[in-house]
């Protein structure tokens, strides 16, 4: 029988901010807060190709019979081919559909588990809000550490000393590129060494791709998680599709596992199986076949990678207008560091009670941490955002000033 909890019930912060944001009926409202791309309508759009390749589907009717924990294989084939167009390394890899990306980072964080329990998962903050939800809800042990300088740049240094405290067989969480929250990248340079750190010291790496295209263009947000996977011999990466071909809603992801060994990759494909069967049975498979569709014909897989980089050049032009403006409109140089950040999100400099000083006075919703989504932001409405932001910090930075002396005195 249920039981009435006496605890407060645990609810997504994320979600709750987004309700509080759906309540707002100021008709200036900014919704900066969940990863969705938008178009300039406000609308998150339907890609051209992703439509295309629905009205064929249509047209064939394909069966919609089971097709087993694993998923769709011609889709997991496709997409692998994608990410990884070496042989050496595709050969030493097998995947799995999964539900969107957050379940393929699910499957992998339990296989992790699985296979060695005793592993610890190294984890850089600010992170991603739901990554340490998954990988403790599964049972591995988190260990954080701070990936960022005091002026909002990576720290290149943290990973590095994280890598030299783990054992062999412990995990470190990598985004692939567009790191949410911090909207940061690393150099294909930078990925070759943290391998040869991980490499020395039998540290499996765990990449999350979420957002590859959207950073500095699909081949060069790939090159670094290609150049790591060439190098060692074992590692997991989750792939969701939501982003790449707006498919949020579709839930399509892929868990990928790379391995030397062909026993140690069949006994994990029976553990992402059964994990599989006893979570959801099977993925849903329509988001599948269209990713499908799309890789498989040369003309839909070229109109893609248009759409896809034009929504990358959007991002970039609204990243550097935001910047200029912000300089501008500031006379400093504090938002400079968002020139460097890639992908949807921006982490502005601004303190907890700053956002909610956004979101109160200027109908501005984002995150506590100061994450937004910059492809929520229509065109028109950047210089909107570039005045609330400066008057924000403006405020901030008049009250940390150290008062004048005597001020006790004055009336």
């Amino acid at each position: 029988m249920l039981m009435p909890s006496l605890r407060k019930p645990r609810t997504d912060p994320l979600w709750r901010l987004t309700a509080a944001c759906d309540a707002d009926r100021r008709p200036h409202r900014l919704d900066l807060i969940v990863g969705v791309y938008r178009d300039d309508t406000g609308t998150s759009p339907v890609f051209g190709a992703v439509a295309e390749a629905e009205r064929r589907l249509a047209e064939r009717s394909p069966s919609k019979e089971y097709l087993g924990p694993a998923g769709n294989r011609a889709f997991t084939g496709a997409l692998t081919e994608l990410l990884l167009p070496s042989d050496r390394v595709r050969e030493r890899t097998l995947a799995i559909q999964s539900v969107a990306g957050t379940g393929a980072l699910r499957l992998l964080a339990e296989l992790l588990a699985e296979t060695g329990p005793d592993r610890t998962v190294y984890l850089g903050t600010p992170a991603y809000l739901n990554h340490r939800t998954i990988l403790t809800t599964a049972g591995l042990r988190v260990r954080e550490y701070p990936m960022l300088l005091a002026d909002g740049r990576p720290d290149p240094d943290a990973a590095l000393e994280a890598i030299a405290t783990a054992s062999p067989g412990d995990v470190l969480m990598i985004q692939g590129c567009c790191h949410n929250p911090t909207g940061t990248a690393m150099s294909t340079e930078r990925w070759e060494e943290l391998a040869r750190a991980m490499l020395a010291r039998g540290v499996v790496p765990f990449v999350d791709q979420a957002y590859f295209g959207l950073g500095d263009g699909l081949e060069a947000d790939l090159e670094g998680m290609r150049r790591m996977l060439d190098l060692l011999p074992e590692a997991v990466v989750a792939v969701s599709a939501s982003k790449a071909w707006g498919l949020y809603n579709e839930r399509t992801g892929c868990a990928v596992v790379v391995s030397d060994d062909s026993t140690r990759r069949a006994h994990a494909y029976g553990i992402l199986e059964t994990v599989a069967r006893a979570g959801y049975s099977q993925p849903p498979d329509h988001g599948a076949r269209i990713v499908h569709e799309i890789l498989r014909d040369p003309g839909l897989h070229t109109d893609w990678l248009t759409e896809l980089e034009g929504m990358r050049e959007r991002l970039g032009a609204l990243r550097g207008g935001l910047a200029d403006a912000l300089a501008h409109r500031t006379g400093t140089t504090v938002f400079e560091p968002l020139r460097e950040q890639r992908g949807m999100f921006l982490r502005l400099p601004l303190a907890e009670p700053d956002m909610g000083r956004l979101r109160e006075e200027h109908a501005i919703h984002g995150l506590p941490s100061g994450r937004i989504n910059l492809a929520g932001v229509p065109t028109h409405r950047l210089d909107h955002l570039a005045d609330a932001i400066a008057r924000v910090h403006g405020v901030s930075e008049q009250a940390a000033r150290p008062l004048p002396v005597g001020w006790a005195n004055a009336r």
